[in-house]
C-alpha cells in the first residue's frame, strides 16, 4: 500500500514537472516575442526621433527665410514711403506753382488735381499688402511662439 501511494506520487511529481516544463517555455517564448516588440519599438522611435530632427532642422530654415523675407519687405516699404514722400512734395510742387500748369496738359492737370486732392498713399493702398495680415502670419510664424520644450512634453 506504502509501494502504490509512492507510485502514484511519482506519477503526479512527474505531471507536476512536466506542466511545471511546459509554463517555462511558453512564458521564455513569451519573453521572446516581447524582446523582440521593443526592439521593433526601439527601431521606431530611432526613425521618428530622426524625422523630428529633420523637421526641425526645416522648421528653423522657414523661420530663418521668413525672417530674411520680413526685412526684404520692410526695407521694400519704407523705400515706397520714401519714394511717395517724394512724389507728394513734386506733385504739391507742380499744382502750387503757376507755371507748372501752364507746362502741363488739362488731362495731366486733372490727373494731378485728383492725386493732390486724395492722399497719395490711399491712392497707391492698392497693391500693398493688408497690414493686418502681415501681423498675423509675423506671429504664427515667429519663433517666439514655438517651443520646442512644450512638444518634447507632450512627447
Amino acid at each position: 500500500e506504502q509501494r502504490l501511494r509512492l507510485l502514484e506520487l511519482a506519477g503526479s511529481v512527474e505531471e507536476d514537472y512536466v506542466w511545471i516544463a511546459r509554463c517555462f517555455e511558453a512564458t521564455r517564448q513569451r519573453c521572446c516575442r516581447l524582446e523582440q516588440d521593443g526592439q521593433r519599438a526601439r527601431e521606431q522611435l530611432a526613425r521618428v526621433e530622426a524625422e523630428r530632427a529633420a523637421l526641425e532642422v526645416k522648421l528653423k530654415h522657414a523661420r530663418n527665410q521668413v525672417e530674411v523675407e520680413m526685412k526684404k519687405r520692410h526695407r521694400a516699404e519704407a523705400e515706397l514711403e520714401k519714394q511717395e514722400r517724394k512724389l507728394q512734395l513734386v506733385l504739391e510742387l507742380l499744382m502750387s506753382e503757376p507755371w507748372g500748369n501752364q507746362a502741363l496738359s488739362r488731362e495731366q492737370c486733372s490727373v494731378l488735381s485728383t492725386l493732390a486732392g486724395q492722399r497719395l498713399g490711399a491712392a497707391l493702398t492698392p497693391v500693398r499688402r493688408s497690414s493686418a495680415v502681415d501681423e498675423s502670419c509675423q506671429s504664427l510664424l515667429s519663433h517666439l511662439d514655438i517651443s520646442y520644450d512644450r512638444t518634447e512634453d507632450d512627447v
